[in-house]
């Protein structure tokens, strides 16, 4: 019988606790920025969070590390740490990026997709029309953010969806809601109605087609009610 490597119970213990510790103070703390509560520019107070938290500095710091490396807060010198901020052009090459990946998510998962998978889309999109119809933006809004991302963890691809949730948890940092006007919603509810139908049709390159032609009509809509907003807060 070979010798046991395994680690003292207490070790292991040790070990889970130094771990797992950091990772749910860096969820919450997430959590508090894309919520809002913390909003980008916002200064984050090591002595103030620790105490929110009841946590030493130590893990507390090292989940702020984990933070900045997915690009959700900034560390510098002389100012401290801070939260994000996203301007229009750095939302705008974000967004540039995340229409490729959507394009991706549609070609993996038109091969793939199964019945199950597709009635839940298909719910979505239903209820994005209902709610189209009645105007409700927030309503809108939270199923949109969800339908796009079921749709990349339906493909079963890893790399996509790390990488796609990275880019989607920084565009929350760039927080205006011009997307979504309640005028423009029935055209959204539409688009996303045919992304629907050319997975149910098993159409590749069409479903990669029809979401990225989405994505970009949403960042030539950021980019122009963007620059709107500039120029109105200018005068």
């Amino acid at each position: 019988m070979s010798e046991s490597t395994s680690l003292p119970a207490g070790s292991v213990l040790a070990l889970v606790q130094r771990t797992s510790l950091p990772r749910l103070v860096g969820e919450a703390l997430e959590n508090l920025i894309l919520s809002g509560e913390l909003p980008p520019g916002s200064k984050l107070n090591e002595a103030a969070l620790a105490e929110r938290f009841g946590i030493s500095r130590g893990p507390l710091r090292e989940a702020m590390r984990g933070l900045e490396e997915n690009g959700l807060i900034c560390q510098e010198k002389n100012r401290g740490a801070h939260v994000r901020e996203i301007e229009l052009a750095e939302a705008a090459d974000i967004y540039a990026v995340r229409a490729g990946l959507d394009a991706t998510a549609g070609r993996l998962l038109a091969e793939r997709i199964d019945a199950v998978q597709l009635a839940e889309l298909r719910d979505f999109a239903e209820r994005m029309q209902a709610a189209a119809g009645t105007n409700d933006v927030d309503t809108f809004h939270r199923l949109n953010l969800a339908f796009h991302d079921r749709i990349v963890e339906m493909t079963g691809n890893r790399a996509l969806n790390e990488v796609y949730r990275r880019l989607v948890k920084q565009l929350a940092l760039f927080r205006r809601r011009n997307l979504l006007a309640p005028q423009a919603i029935p055209h959204f509810a539409d688009e996303h109605s045919a992304i629907v139908d050319r997975l149910a049709a098993g159409d590749g390159a069409g479903a990669a087609e029809t979401l990225y032609a989405h994505a970009q009509g949403g960042r030539q809509r950021m980019l122009r009610d963007g620059e709107l907003g500039e120029v109105s807060n200018a005068a």
